[in-house]
């Protein structure tokens, strides 16, 4: 038998390392798609982002890593109904079947599957979700998990009549995001021409007059307070424009008949759509009014707001 020379014996080990470091770097995909639910599941409760993502399509993988932290791990809380990090634990019932036990510090679910319906590239998994809080047991739900073959792999497609579609799921994410930043800014607005009113009520009850301006209701110089500048409102507000809004104020002349003050005041949307919807009239009735104008100023002819 020949020996083998230096040379050889070096392109030998170098191949073969090749070899190894090629079959390592390559992650293995579960060919059943239980048991690719299984550890999509099992990632979920330990809410490990990484390796969830490889239970994704194509796809929903890029869409998960352009989620905040936040989103990808309430995607995980909802398909594991835990709001915890938790252990899972994997284990068959009698008949063989798969049970998926995601433990956390005081709260436990289960997930117990039924036989896979497949059909060339695509399976639905029944599974029965049960919750237990400190020992108490919940009624099980039941939902069918639906899985792709995709790249080699079995990858998580839809959960009960729902596609997991999360392109579109990141989409109506970042609209309810900015709806809520849209109502968070209309109510600061609406404090705001309340804190107006009052500021104008107190200047009056100060200074026997009513300000000709919101200015005179802004931050005094160091000389102290003044009717020009009462200290009544921040500098932003004194200026007609905060937290997205433009704020108007007209003073009224008092009829003969009347000696309450009377004054109107507006908020409208800097740009509309982006800093708010509705905008907003306030007069000294105290009696908020507005609506969607499209960008427009509200007026006393507008419908009334009820506090929620």
């Amino acid at each position: 038998m020949k020996k083998l020379r230096k040379t050889d014996l070096g392109l030998v080990l170098l191949f073969g390392g090749m070899a190894c470091a090629t079959a390592q770097g390559q992650e293995e995909q579960p060919s059943n798609p239980a048991t690719a639910l299984s550890e999509g599941l099992g990632a979920a409760c330990r809410q490990d982002e990484a390796h969830f993502a490889r239970y994704l399509t194509a796809d929903n993988a890029a869409a998960f890593r352009e989620l905040t932290v936040a989103q990808r791990t309430a995607l995980m809380k909802r398909l594991i109904l835990l709001e915890e990090p938790g252990r899972p634990l994997l284990s068959s019932d009698a008949a063989g079947r798969t049970v998926l036990r995601c433990e956390a510090s005081s709260v436990s679910a289960e997930m117990r599957f039924g036989d896979a319906r497949v059909r060339e590239n695509l399976a639905f998994i029944p599974v029965e979700a049960r919750g237990e809080t400190r020992g108490a047991g919940e009624a099980g739900r039941r939902v069918d998990f639906g899985m792709v073959r995709e790249g080699g792999g079995w990858k998580f497609l839809s959960v009960g009549l729902l596609l997991l579609d999360l392109p579109a799921l990141a989409r109506q994410w970042a609209q309810q995001a900015e709806n809520s930043e849209i109502e968070a800014q209309e109510a600061a607005a609406i404090a705001a021409l309340r804190k107006i009113a009052e500021a104008i009520l107190t200047y009056r009850r100060a200074f026997g007059r009513m300000p000709e301006t919101l200015a005179q209701l802004g931050p005094p110089p160091k000389g102290g307070i003044s009717p020009d500048a009462a200290g009544l409102l921040d500098a932003e507000l004194a200026a007609g424009s905060k937290g997205g809004y433009v704020f108007r104020s007209v003073i009224l002349s008092p009829s003969e008949e009347a000696t309450e003050p009377r004054f109107n005041l507006a908020a409208t949307p800097a740009q509309y759509s982006k800093t708010g919807r509705r905008s907003f009239f306030l007069d000294a009735s105290g009696v908020l009014r507005g609506g969607d104008k499209q960008g427009t100023v509200a007026t006393a002819q507008d419908p009334r707001i009820e506090p929620r």
